[in-house]
């Protein structure tokens, strides 16, 4: 392979790269990031906004699922590792050593958060604090950040609102505010926010699924 055609072929891996990142900057990213949301769902205030009042990553994510608020908040809020788990991919996240259970019933032992609890995401890991619980309506985790553990200023807000045919639209809103650092922004968008859509996602149509389903 002479030299000529080992710098064409290093222009146009460049250039395929360049071609996927902006792919991904200009249709996959803003898709990702509002999943299923009308524009007015991904405008709208919602609980725990103010918790990063100057947040530069946010996604808004929807979803309709055929039951009431009160069949869908007790999926909710029993959510954390040692607890409901997260009802997303279970084995990615033990692979991590999350050691995450999903849970496939409601447990009323998990049903009493309070905003002085904490929502573990791993065992080794401090929790999320639990912010806002407004039961049937919203819980939001967050509001503090942890920097010894690399955890930035973040929200994570889960609001139920009642929609016609007795069904509910699940919005989930992610806030964060990183440090502004080159690295830290192209981290958080290139890797983090397709790990986090992927998972939640799944996470949201777990919920669908245990809540929608017909129970005696």
């Amino acid at each position: 392979m002479n030299l000529l055609h080992r710098k064409r072929m290093a222009l146009s891996l460049i250039a395929a790269c360049l071609a996927a990142i902006l792919v991904y900057a200009l249709a996959l990213r803003p898709w990702l990031l509002r999943w299923g949301a009308t524009p007015d769902e991904v405008s709208k205030s919602l609980p725990g906004d103010l918790l990063v009042p100057q947040a530069n990553s946010t996604a808004t994510r929807a979803i309709t699922i055929n039951a009431p608020p009160e069949r869908v908040w007790p999926w909710i809020v029993q959510i954390g590792q040692g607890r409901g788990g997260f009802y997303s991919y279970v084995w990615l996240e033990n692979l991590l050593g999350c050691e995450i259970v999903n849970a496939e019933t409601i447990h009323p032992e998990w049903q009493d958060l309070k905003p002085s609890d904490a929502v573990r995401l791993a065992p080794k890991m401090p929790g999320i604090p639990v912010a806002i619980v407004e039961k049937n309506r919203a819980l939001v985790l967050g509001g503090k950040s942890i920097p010894e553990h690399h955890i930035p200023l973040v929200s994570w807000a889960f609001v139920l609102e009642p929609v016609s045919g007795n069904s509910t639209r699940l919005l989930v809103r992610w806030r964060s505010q990183t440090p502004k650092t080159v690295y830290d922004l192209v981290f958080s968008k290139y890797l983090l926010e397709p790990i986090h859509f992927t998972m939640e996602r799944k996470m949201m149509l777990g919920i669908r699924k245990r809540a929608g389903a017909r129970r005696s």
